[in-house]
């Protein structure tokens, strides 16, 4: 059963008017009632946010996310009511549209002056950011009871807003691009990051607005088609994911791995030439910065092999000029990507290896708790050194409080014990461990190769 999105939402006390709870019956049977309405949403795996922290934790909040009370799967018009509206009884909502009730909720029920409702939102990231720019609201609306004649069913779901600046707070990734595979006609803060990043790469020159449209395509097909991939653009698959991840973060690091080259270089310069040509296979003498016949030779079969020159005797043969800078740079770009985006797909590897055990810290913590996930904290923690491993017991007291406090001065996510959010695993925390847990079993991976996990 989907139950009501953000908790009641503290609901409320909205202090409302006093008002009759609802009007007399028409002559057709319907009747107008006063409603308070919040909105809930289907979770999908790989999202970049979560209300609770993860898939797992936002379906006990919102339920399974795929089907209402009475069975029917969701979809745009979906209502949740008090058990005291019947299945198939539509409702008219002035302002949003016609909806029918199929669902129920612990905390929908039949407040004092008003009738709760939860309107469904979507899937994903989309339907999670529409649910939070929905908020609460006060409509008087008009109920057809299923043995009326009831209006036809009239909601658009993009007609209601779905803001991407709400999921900030709830990012739980990162970078979920690898992950998350978003396709043509999806919107969400994913979406808006491989636009961000294909904007990075000169790609998308537009604003990134979170819409996988026309010209995310165009770019994502370029980008695609740069580095020999499958796709045609319609669809992020996670090979292309990583190596997107991989190009930006070359950019962002902001190597530079060779300068002009010749006899009169410095010996640092030419170092750095005798690394980059034995990166790529054409240099096996000793890294001395000296303008040898032996990196020479080098820079000349490169050449050669570039169609760059045709023997020594021609113009810059054996000299690193700028036709020939630009070549190797983009090679070793190249490369580098490929490096990259190879460790990044190994990542992702061990991190579904960790999601399919059960052994991925996956929710947001705070003192009190007892669970598998404090459990799976305190763990991290002790193999960190911040909580004594004969003390892990899956309760969030004082003692765990302090080590992820701890934990989080070490890493920088907080200066002071005195900091909002100190000893509490929220979004940043959680992103956090569940980083360093996937990076503990990759260096094992790394050590032992994968049978070893």
């Amino acid at each position: 059963m989907l139950q009501q999105f953000i908790s009641s939402i503290v609901l409320v006390s909205l202090v409302m008017p006093a008002v009759a709870v609802a009007a007399e019956a028409g002559s057709d049977g319907s009747y107008e009632q006063e409603f308070i309405l919040t909105a809930y949403y289907s979770p999908l795996p790989d999202q970049c946010c979560y209300i609770k922290g993860s898939e797992e934790a936002d379906k006990i909040l919102n339920g399974n996310g795929t089907h209402g009370a009475d069975g029917t799967a969701v979809y745009p018009g979906m209502l949740a009511a008090p058990p005291t509206y019947a299945f198939g009884t539509r409702i008219v909502l002035p302002g949003l549209g016609t909806m029918t009730v199929h669902d129920r909720g612990g905390a929908i029920q039949e407040l004092e002056k008003a009738h709760r409702l939860d309107v469904w939102a979507g899937h994903g990231e989309e339907g999670l950011a529409r649910a939070l720019e929905f908020g609460v609201k006060k409509i008087r609306g008009r109920v057809y009871p299923p043995k009326t004649v009831q209006p036809a069913e009239d909601i658009d779901l993009a007609n209601l807003p779905a803001p991407i600046d709400q999921l900030q707070p709830y990012i739980v990734a990162e970078n979920t691009l690898p992950a998350s595979e978003p396709a043509m006609g999806d919107n969400g803060m994913t979406v808006s990051q491989m636009q961000e990043q294909l904007k990075m790469l000169g790609l998308f020159t537009v604003k990134a607005n979170g819409n996988f449209g026309e010209e995310t395509k165009k770019a994502l097909a370029k980008f695609q088609a740069d580095y020999q991939l499958e796709g045609d653009g319609t669809k992020l698959t996670s090979i292309t994911a990583a190596y997107l991840v991989a190009a930006t973060s070359m950019d962002t690091d902001k190597q530079d791995p060779v300068s002009f080259i010749g006899k009169e270089s410095t010996t640092a310069d030419i170092q750095r030439a005798q690394r980059l040509l034995r990166y790529l296979g054409y240099y096996r003498g000793r890294t001395d910065g000296q303008y040898t016949d032996a990196i020479f030779a080098a820079i000349l079969k490169y050449q050669q092999d570039q169609k760059l020159v045709g023997d020594a005797a021609s113009p810059g043969a054996g000299r690193i000029g700028p036709k020939t800078r630009l070549q190797l740079v983009n090679d070793w770009r190249r490369r580098m990507v490929v490096q990259r985006a190879e460790k990044i797909i190994a990542l992702k590897r061990v991190n579904d290896v960790l999601v399919e055990r059960g052994a991925l810290v996956n929710a947001f913590l705070n003192q009190g708790q007892n669970n598998k996930n404090v459990r799976m904290a305190q763990t991290l923690l002790a193999s960190l050194g911040f909580f004594p491993a004969d003390k892990v017991n899956g309760n969030f007291g004082e003692l765990t409080k302090k080590a992820v406090t701890d934990y989080q001065i070490a890493r920088g996510l907080i200066k002071t014990d005195k900091d909002k959010g100190a000893g509490t695993v929220g979004p940043v925390t959680l992103r956090r461990m569940k980083e360093d847990q996937v990076l503990q079993l990759y260096r094992v991976v790394r050590a032992a190769g994968w049978e070893s996990i």
